[in-house]
Order: structure tokens, then C-alpha cells, then sequence
């Protein structure tokens, strides 16, 4: 490294990294890391990837990390030539999170798939950043243990745990940030911290732990992660029941939580959603909103519930079930529901949809989700809906032809009007798809002027630089 170019310890980024600095860190990388540089136009622009409109932004070049040390060794290098530096999984993130808008280098933890630590005894594990969730689990298949963490995409964990995941299963085992028992971060300036211990609780001191967690690469990168594992249940039971309408369904969720029903799943499709998942999946059910469940316990525990829930759905119109009580028959249920991104395409073939989030108190569920289907029928927008409805989550995928500007411009308006009615019910702008880049303008609307402030005043004393993935969560 050539010292004479390193700017001023006390510089902070503020616009596009200098070219100079980018060449110099990039011939120091190159040095020390190979053929793991790479700095092709179609790998950069691959990890500055976006599953939404926002323009994609790539970094100016791609290092592939196999360690902690590795990690660190790339962050103190372009820490001392004011470059910034970007985190990527396995490119799933929804809102722009690993776009490069100042340029920069993107440290891919692919490579990081080692998992090197199982308790079974103490119900967890430890694993580096790049392990996906689909390979945890397969790790534990012999141990009688699971992750249950389910996002939909076979994420990274350090991704899911720097966007603060959730899915399928919240509704019962939590988000990520209830799953971690510990992190091992990579500062701004390039050194190794540990967040915990394994125990399971702690009150020594500020939890660091979840500062990181949903940070979305902001404050450090996270490189190893100490994960809580469950047993297999005893007895799992899956089913689809179909109701008259959205509300009807949304009203069954209502009451089903409120009475404390310990379901795992309880997700909805609406009509639409349905029919792309027989498009696409060859499923043939009722093109009707429908509530995809499992139940999971003891044998009579899950015939209890399952029974229970029965009863609910009936009082609000629900029914007939269809189980699904064969492993090969719920994988297949629950891969459609987790392709849904895909599938909705077959509702407009060459058109994506673009996929937000919203999330509302359980209450508001039913208001939330049967105003915005009106709004998207009276606004003439194709508009699936889908949501971990158990927890107030659900998903809106609008299809939208991008070459053609006054429809942009009006599912523009519409995803505006969906979140700020979200906000309106006590909810927030996001319940899992996190801020990146596209949903910044929302948090004043969310946050107090001072709690905001609080925020950037950790980002700055965190990262006074301002390399850690620039551009996202909060302005600085």
C-alpha cells in the first residue's frame, strides 16, 4: 500500500470515493488477494444487484473473503484510503442494501460457509456469515435440531441477521434478532470484536448484539454468528384452507392470535397470489384468498390445535382444509410459497413485480390488507398480495411495465399510499425487507426527529468515516 495516498485519519466520505484511493486500494487487494479481486463489469454489477427499481450501482470492485482476518485486513485497507466498503450475502435483499452509490469495494462472504461450532446439549451453533439457512439446516439433520428462522430466499445468515430477517416461522420462534446469541463484527476500522458469550442471557453491559443485528452493514460487517437451534418437533402438520374473502381470512388470523393459538405458520395469498402459485407450482387449488398453516408439537398437542383453529376459520366462513401431512407434500406447498416472487411473474409474463413490505399491530391486519387490495383495484394495478399475516407482516408485489412511465409514476403513488397507511394504523414501513436505499425518505415519517438523530449520532460515532455501506438506513 502506498501510504502517500491514504487521506487524513480525520476525513470522512461525502461523495464518490476518490479514483485515486480506488485504484491504490484495488492494486493492494489484487496483491494480497489474487484471483479472489475481481473487477469484471458483470460480477460488479451482480453484487450491486436490486430486485427493485432503484438503478443498480456497482462497486468498483468485488473481493471474495474467507475469513474474519480477511474481512478485516480489506476494511483497514480501505479505511485508510476513505473507500467504502459493502457487505453481500447472497444478493437477496430487496431494498438496494448492497448497492455502491459512493463506489467502493464489496466484500462477498460466499465463501465463508464454514460452521464451526454445534452444541447440541446447549441448543446452538456457530457459523460464518456466508452459511445459508438451507445448509444449517441440512448440517443439523442428524442432531434432531433445526433453525427455524425462514425468510423465503435461501439467505445468507450473516445477511439475515444484518437485515433483521424474519418469515414464515415468526409467528412462533421470533426474528433474528430473538435467534442470536452472539455476533463476531468487523469494525470500520478494521478490528475484531466479539458482541457475547453463549449464554443465554446476559446484563453485562449495552447489548451490542442487537445494535449489529438489522444495522444492514451500517456500523460493521458481521462474520460469525452463534445461532439458537429448537428440537424437531414431534408431530408437523401443514394445510390450506380457503375462505370467501381477504377479510375473512385476516380476521380468522386476528382472532387465532389473540386467543393464543401456538401456531408455527399462518401466511395468506389472496386470489391472485393463489393463481400464480398454480401457474407456476401446478398446485390446482381454489383460486380464493387462502391462509397457508402448520401446526407443530406432539401428536395430540398439533390434533388439539389443529382442531381449535378449525372451529375459528368455520365462524368466519373458512373451509374446506386440505392437508398436507407427508414431508414430500409440505416441502412442495411451502417451495411455492417461498417462490412467490417468481410466480407472481406468471400473473403478467414479462413484467416483475416489485416487491414491499408493511407491517401493522394484529388489529389493524384485516383494515390494512382489504384497503390496500381496493386501492390497487380502483388505482387498475395488478397488486398480489401475500404476508406473514401472524404477525401483522404482508407483502405487496405490484407488476409494473418500467418502460412505461405514467404506470411507474402510479405504482409509485400506490406504494406510497400503502406504506403511509401502514404508518397511519400504528405500524411501520417495513416489518422485514429492512431500509437500503429505497425506503430512507420513510423514516422521519416513522421516527421522531430526535430518536432519528440518536441514530446517526451511533452511525457517526460507530463509523466516523462514513465507509460502512454509505448510503442506507440513515443520511449522515
Amino acid at each position: 500500500m502506498n501510504e502517500m495516498t491514504a487521506p487524513p485519519r480525520a476525513a470522512r466520505l461525502t461523495s464518490h470515493a476518490d479514483p485515486a484511493a480506488i485504484e491504490a486500494v484495488t492494486r493492494a487487494l489484487a496483491a494480497r488477494f489474487g484471483n479472489r479481486l475481481v473487477t469484471s463489469q458483470a460480477v460488479r454489477e451482480q453484487h450491486g444487484h436490486t430486485l427493485t427499481w432503484t438503478p443498480n450501482e456497482p462497486p468498483d470492485a468485488v473481493v471474495y473473503a474467507q475469513s474474519t482476518e480477511d474481512v478485516a485486513d480489506i476494511v483497514k485497507l480501505c479505511a485508510d484510503h476513505l473507500v467504502p466498503v459493502i457487505a453481500f450475502g447472497t444478493g437477496t435483499s430487496l431494498e438496494g442494501h448492497v448497492n455502491a452509490p459512493l463506489g467502493g469495494v464489496s466484500i462477498d462472504l460466499s465463501m465463508m460457509k464454514s460452521i464451526l461450532a454445534v452444541h447440541p446439549e446447549d441448543l446452538d451453533c456457530v457459523v460464518q456469515a456466508g452459511v445459508t439457512r438451507k445448509e444449517v439446516n441440512e448440517h443439523l439433520r442428524d442432531t434432531g435440531l433445526f433453525f427455524p428462522i425462514d425468510p423465503g430466499a435461501d439467505a445468507s445468515i450473516g445477511g439475515m441477521a444484518a437485515t433483521r430477517a424474519s418469515g414464515t416461522n415468526a409467528v412462533r420462534y421470533g426474528t433474528m434478532k430473538d435467534n442470536v446469541l452472539g455476533l463476531t463484527v468487523v469494525t470500520p476500522e478494521g478490528e475484531i470484536l466479539k458482541t457475547a458469550t453463549r449464554a443465554k442471557k446476559s446484563s453485562a453491559g449495552y447489548d451490542l448484539t442487537r445494535l449489529f443485528i438489522g444495522s444492514e452493514g451500517t456500523l460493521g460487517i458481521i462474520t460469525e454468528i452463534t445461532l439458537k437451534l429448537y428440537g424437531i418437533p414431534e408431530a408437523i402438520s401443514a394445510a390450506t384452507c380457503q375462505f370467501p374473502s381477504v377479510k375473512a381470512a385476516c380476521d380468522t388470523v386476528i382472532e387465532t392470535i389473540q386467543i393464543g393459538l401456538p401456531i408455527a405458520r399462518i401466511e395468506l395469498a389472496d386470489a391472485l397470489t393463489v393463481r400464480a402459485f398454480n401457474n407456476h407450482a401446478k398446485l390446482g387449488l381454489v383460486e380464493a384468498p387462502m391462509l397457508f398453516l402448520e401446526f407443530h408439537g406432539t401428536e395430540a398437542g398439533v390434533a388439539e390445535q389443529t382442531q381449535r383453529f378449525g372451529e375459528i376459520a368455520e365462524g368466519h366462513g373458512g373451509g374446506p382444509f386440505q392437508w398436507a401431512t407427508k414431508p414430500e407434500d409440505r416441502s412442495r406447498l411451502w417451495q411455492a410459497r417461498h417462490d412467490v416472487y417468481w410466480a407472481h411473474q406468471t400473473l403478467r409474463p414479462g413484467v416483475r413485480p416489485l416487491a414491499t413490505d408493511v407491517c401493522v399491530p394484529i388489529s389493524r391486519l384485516a383494515d390494512c390488507v382489504t384497503e390496500t387490495a381496493c386501492d390497487a383495484e380502483e388505482s387498475g394495478i395488478l397488486a398480489p398480495i401475500v404476508g406473514h399475516v401472524g404477525d401483522g407482516n404482508f407483502h405487496c408485489g405490484p407488476l409494473v411495465d418500467v418502460n412505461d412511465p405514467d404506470e411507474v409514476e402510479s405504482v409509485k403513488n400506490f406504494l406510497e399510499r400503502l406504506v403511509r397507511r401502514g404508518l397511519e394504523m400504528g405500524g411501520t414501513c417495513t416489518g422485514e425487507h429492512g431500509i437500503g436505499q429505497a425506503k430512507m425518505k420513510y423514516m422521519l415519517e416513522e421516527h421522531s426527529p430526535a430518536a432519528l438523530e440518536l441514530m446517526r449520532t451511533i452511525k457517526r460515532a460507530l463509523d466516523p468515516k462514513n465507509i460502512m455501506n454509505p448510503g442506507k438506513v440513515v443520511a449522515v
